[in-house]
């Protein structure tokens, strides 16, 4: 009988996690096997739960924030290393070949892998990835703290990125990714409101307190005019919204992998040069970089921790809107 463990294993969308035990994965060529310890919850596990993003690996465990030891590795892998900490985000696997990747942007790969998605994730005790998409962690992160930095963290430092020198950043929808990168941003020297859910003080405190110079609801204007907006709700409607915020030649970066239709709205809204960008996905130097960033500058990271068989209650509070920061998933003993 092969070696099994525990996992939260998604049959169909839509419904429930189940909670079972399942065969313990074998690394291939080129893969290691993860002792998993902690797995953030990401709106994108939502969204693929919930039924939002189409063919997904059947009788799937999902989870892309992952943190934990490298317990084996195939024989052609010389890095990371049996007892090295580890990340996995959410690309797990591109092919090298097409044109995106041949020029840099294997972001943007025709044949890519997504960990929790196409490929297994992290919400069970192991999981096995592809050796060159492990990230190294900083020292300076316990493992539950540092998981939020798989997708939260690099999705949002992409976002903040595509944004280029702006000094004055609005961001739409205050949870994981947004507490994150507001304090990047304000130690970069910019300035930053934050747009929230209308009545959520929670998040509108925690805006103020990861260093935000204002705080108040998404249907608000805003206090001053902004040089760019960032927007991580799943939300059409703030599109338009953050448009006419931005001043001339400014830039509105949509920063999730899914979002409800945006409704129309006049052209004069985005003339004078206004640009609206999406972000897909990450770079494995996207993800080198942050951790860097996160090394130097040492980020507050608010958790709210959950045990591994506790995911749906954990996905339920943040369809709801009662996570404040990031979720995050602690493993059982093995």
């Amino acid at each position: 009988m092969p070696e099994s463990m525990w996992a939260m294993v998604m049959e169909r969308a839509e419904t429930p996690l189940v909670w079972r035990r399942v065969p313990r994965p074998v690394p291939g060529p080129g893969e290691v096997r993860i002792a998993v310890s902690a797995c953030g919850v990401c709106r994108t596990d939502l969204h693929i739960v919930d039924g939002e993003l189409a063919h997904p690996k059947p009788s799937l465990i999902p989870g892309h924030e992952i943190v934990g030891i490298v317990e084996s590795c195939a024989e052609d892998v010389t890095t990371p290393a049996p007892g090295d900490r580890v990340g996995v985000p959410w690309l797990g696997w591109t092919c090298g070949a097409c044109r995106f990747c041949v020029r840099g942007q294997e972001n943007l790969c025709d044949h890519p892998a997504f960990t929790g998605y196409t490929r297994d994730g992290g919400y069970a005790q192991y999981v096995v990835c592809d050796a060159r998409y492990c990230l190294p962690i900083p020292a300076g992160y316990d493992d539950a703290h540092a998981a939020p930095l798989l997708c939260a963290g690099l999705i949002g430092y992409r976002t903040l990125r595509m944004a280029g020198d702006a000094r004055r950043i609005g961001i739409y929808g205050f949870g994981a990714a947004a507490h994150l990168i507001a304090q990047i941003a304000v130690a970069e020297g910019r300035e930053v409101f934050a747009f929230t859910r209308a009545g959520d003080t929670a998040a509108q405190q925690l805006a103020l307190d990861t260093g935000a110079r204002w705080a108040g609801a998404s249907d608000a204007a805003a206090p001053e005019p902004l040089d760019a907006a960032l927007i991580f709700a799943p939300v059409g409607a703030l599109v338009p919204q953050a448009l006419r915020a931005v001043v001339k030649g400014g830039t509105v970066v949509c920063g999730g992998i899914h979002m409800s239709d945006i409704p129309a709205f006049p052209y004069r809204w985005l003339w004078e040069e206004r640009k609206l960008v999406s972000v897909a996905n990450l770079t494995r130097a996207d993800g080198l970089a942050l951790m860097r960033l996160a090394a130097e500058v040492p980020l507050r990271v608010h958790v709210t921790h959950y045990r591994l068989q506790d995911a749906n209650a954990a996905l339920d509070d943040l369809r709801a809107g009662r996570v404040a920061g990031a979720a995050v998933l602690q493993m059982p003993s093995v």
